[in-house]
C-alpha cells in the first residue's frame, strides 16, 4: 500500500516555478506589464550599446589602415615622381622632349584608371552591418514584436 496523495504544488508541477522563482500569483498585472517594459527597454539599450561599440571598434581599424595607407601613398608618390621624371629623360633621349613628357602622362592616366577601378570595387565589398547585434536581435522573442491583428 501506498502512502497519502499529496495534492500538487508549484514547485513540484513540470514546467512550474523552481523554489528560487520570484512568486508571481500576489502581483498585479500593471506591475508584471511594467517589469516586461523596464526589461525591454534594458535589453534594447544594451543593444544600442553593442552596436555602438561595434561600429567604433571597426572605425578604429579602419582609421588606423587609412593613416598607414597614407603615408605609403606619400612615399609612393615620390618614387613614382621620380621615376617618372628618369623615364621622361630617357624616352627624351631617343625623341622629342615634349612627346617624351606625353608617353610618360599617358601611361600614368592607365594606371590611375586601373587603380581606380580596384579601390572602387574592394570599397564596395565593404561590410558596414554589425553582425553580432544583428544575430542578438534575429534571436528576440517574438513576443516583443508587434504583429497585425487578422480578422
Amino acid at each position: 500500500m501506498t502512502g497519502p496523495v499529496m495534492p500538487p504544488t508549484p514547485s513540484t508541477v513540470p514546467g512550474g516555478p523552481a523554489p528560487g522563482d520570484p512568486d508571481v500569483e500576489h502581483t498585479s498585472v500593471g506591475e508584471l506589464l511594467g517589469d516586461i517594459s523596464r526589461d525591454l527597454s534594458t535589453l534594447l539599450r544594451q543593444e544600442l550599446a553593442l552596436a555602438k561599440a561595434e561600429v567604433k571598434q571597426e572605425a578604429a581599424k579602419a582609421g588606423k589602415g587609412a593613416g598607414m595607407l597614407g603615408g605609403a601613398g606619400f612615399a609612393g608618390c615620390m618614387v613614382l615622381l621620380f621615376l617618372s621624371l628618369a623615364l621622361w629623360w630617357a624616352l627624351a633621349n631617343v625623341m622629342d622632349e615634349g612627346l617624351a613628357a606625353l608617353i610618360v602622362a599617358v601611361l600614368w592616366a592607365v594606371a590611375g584608371a586601373v587603380l581606380y577601378a580596384i579601390g572602387r570595387k574592394r570599397l564596395r565589398e565593404l561590410n558596414p552591418m554589425p553582425e553580432r547585434t544583428v544575430d542578438t536581435l534575429k534571436q528576440m522573442p517574438d513576443a516583443i514584436t508587434p504583429h497585425e491583428e487578422r480578422p
